[in-house]
């Protein structure tokens, strides 16, 4: 009592004096705790930081949580080996304006030729086109900005995703209205 008077909280509590009396009792002669069973006091070992760098560098766009549950680990120490470890940040791919692939740029061209061709055979087909419009469709849906988000290191350039790239499969359509019947 007089003990927890005079220091109060910062006073050792009487069971764990009882304990340490009776350890001592028995013929103990370590003042450090004997080892315990359990969890281990940080899981940022060097096996998990190469098992961690291993995962992202097999798969950029691999989540935090994803490899938490693959190597049994807390979210907060990958997110912390990844970071502090590792170097590495998560961005989502910057929107570019959207480029033609070669392919692409060869059907517009012959594209292109066709409707000169037929400009050129019909001295009025100017006369005959109201209007013009030209779509792409796609195949499937694209993935959104933040599921094309990746790890990348301090120095690595951004990701880029083409703005209108919606998917590897598309189709343009042109369409022309005329005033004549056909």
């Amino acid at each position: 009592m007089l003990v927890q008077k005079a220091y109060d909280n910062e006073a050792v509590k009487r069971s764990k004096v009882f304990r340490w009396y009776s350890g001592f009792r028995d013929v103990r002669e370590l003042v450090e705790d004997d080892e315990r069973g359990g969890r281990p006091k940080s899981a940022r070992t060097e096996v998990n930081i190469v098992a961690v760098a291993d995962l992202v560098k097999n798969d950029r766009r691999i989540a935090s949580r994803m490899i938490a549950e693959s190597l049994y680990m807390p979210k907060t120490v990958v997110r912390g080996i990844l970071k502090e470890d590792l170097g590495k940040r998560k961005l989502c791919a910057r929107f570019v304006p959207h480029s033609f692939t070669p392919e692409q740029r060869k059907d517009r061209v012959t594209s292109c030729k066709d409707i000169i061709a037929m400009a050129d055979a019909d001295n009025i087909f100017f006369n005959k086109i109201i209007t013009g419009d030209e779509t792409w469709c796609f195949a499937y849906d694209s993935e959104t900005k933040r599921q094309s988000s990746e790890w990348v290191g301090e120095i690595s350039p951004r990701p880029r995703k083409l703005k209108f790239e919606r998917s590897h499969i598309k189709t343009m359509l042109i369409f022309f209205f005329s005033t004549t019947k056909a």
